[in-house]
């Protein structure tokens, strides 16, 4: 079977491959050839070959060349001759083969209504052919009205194939591009995350080095032990964000070395975090930070836990850069289907919450966690941020 499909396979794609005239000329020819055998070979009793009937039976074959370009002006073409021949008797064929192929083509390619009329034209013109004009045995009958149906049926299983495959086709077009418009946005949320998580890093360890920056000369000399830890302070902003940039990089080498997939993400830092990043700031800066948690704490998806602890350090890291406050309160309230973290300086309230790369980015975090952010002034003055972020069995839904 499959020495047979291999055989067969290449035939089948060199034909489909090659100039349609082409193969519809050598049709037309073996049409011609076949049916010339019965005049070149003559049985006792049949009718001599005139001129007329040479004519006829070429007329019943040349059409086919146009056979895929005219598929019904070929099969009126040659129905016209057949029924000449039949007429004249000069002598009729023995074997409608220029009516078989006509069929098929029409089945194939024809419109419905040229299918119908066509098939029910022949059939009923071969039955009044063999019954007045020949004088047919049944088994005549039946073998015409077979070869009809046959070779009708065949056009029709080659036009339900082809509608087949290029619906295949279609369809397998339609998911490559639903594949690559999917990796172009799988591509686009990868470059958007590592631009947020760059943004956030520098932007939370310049912050802080600024902060002691400006304060190490004002007390160089009146507290040098002070300053001294506002210097350590700055060296050690610098290396931790050092540390989290080459691991960035790292893995975006390993990704391209990968070809982008199956590399091992970044490690990400989690709720578990948020103490050693108030302390982190506390120590660094002028601002004293306290945290307070209420509801029953539980461990979160991992995107959620980024997104919460990302939301914490964008919001104090613009608290100590815009908003010259002494205190800043973040609170995490636990319900049960939600985790709702609130971030509340008592500097002055600017209009933070329209611009700034951060916290868009803070709002793209949490609506990709199918959560929603709020930023604006406090109700006691001061700025707020709040995010709100499943946590429970409706998480799905709210991701859509």
């Amino acid at each position: 079977m499959s020495a047979a499909r291999s055989w067969y396979a290449p035939v089948v794609t060199r034909l489909r491959t090659t100039n349609p005239y082409v193969v519809d000329s050598a049709l037309a020819v073996l049409v011609l050839f076949a049916a010339s055998l019965q005049w070149m070979f003559p049985d006792e009793g049949d009718d001599p070959l005139t001129l007329v009937g040479w004519l006829l039976g070429a007329a019943t074959a040349v059409p086919l060349v146009w056979r895929r370009r005219s598929p019904y002006a070929c099969a009126l073409a040659v129905s016209a001759a057949t029924t000449a021949m039949a007429y004249y008797h000069a002598p009729p064929p023995d074997v409608l083969y220029g009516g078989f192929v006509v069929l098929y083509t029409m089945a194939a390619l024809g419109l419905p209504w040229q299918r119908r009329t066509m098939l029910a034209s022949w059939l009923l013109g071969a039955v009044l052919t063999m019954r007045h004009k020949e004088h047919s045995e049944p088994f005549e009958y039946a073998f015409h009205l077979t070869g009809m149906i046959c070779a009708y049926g065949l056009g029709v299983l080659a036009r339900v194939q082809r509608a087949y495959t290029a619906a295949v086709e279609d369809r397998a077009g339609r998911l490559e591009r639903e594949r690559a418009a999917e990796t172009a946005r799988a591509i686009a949320q990868e470059r958007s995350r590592i631009a947020r998580d760059m943004h956030d890093i520098l932007a939370h360890a310049v912050s802080l080095m600024v902060v002691q920056a400006e304060a190490g000369p004002v007390v160089v000399r009146s507290d040098p032990d002070r300053a001294e830890a506002a210097f350590d302070a700055i060296a050690a902003s610098g290396r931790d964000a050092m540390g989290q940039l080459r691991r960035i990089l790292g893995v975006l080498k390993e990704e391209e070395r990968r070809g982008g997939g199956g590399a091992v993400r970044l490690p990400q830092p989690d709720l578990a975090g948020l103490p050693g990043l108030i302390r982190q700031v506390s120590d660094s800066t002028d601002l004293h930070v306290e945290l307070g948690v209420r509801g029953r704490p539980r461990p979160l998806p991992q995107d959620t836990e980024v997104a919460a602890y990302r939301a914490v350090q964008e919001a104090l890291t613009n608290t100590v850069k815009h908003a010259y406050a002494s205190s800043a309160q973040v609170e995490l309230d636990w319900a049960e289907d939600e985790l709702t973290l609130t971030v509340t300086d008592d500097g002055r309230g600017p209009a933070r919450s329209d611009g700034g790369h951060g916290l868009i980015g803070l709002r793209e975090r949490a609506t990709a966690c199918g959560g929603s952010a709020e930023t604006g002034r406090g109700p006691e003055g001061g700025f707020r941020v709040v995010v709100r972020l499943p946590a429970g069995a409706d998480r799905e839904a709210a991701l859509g």
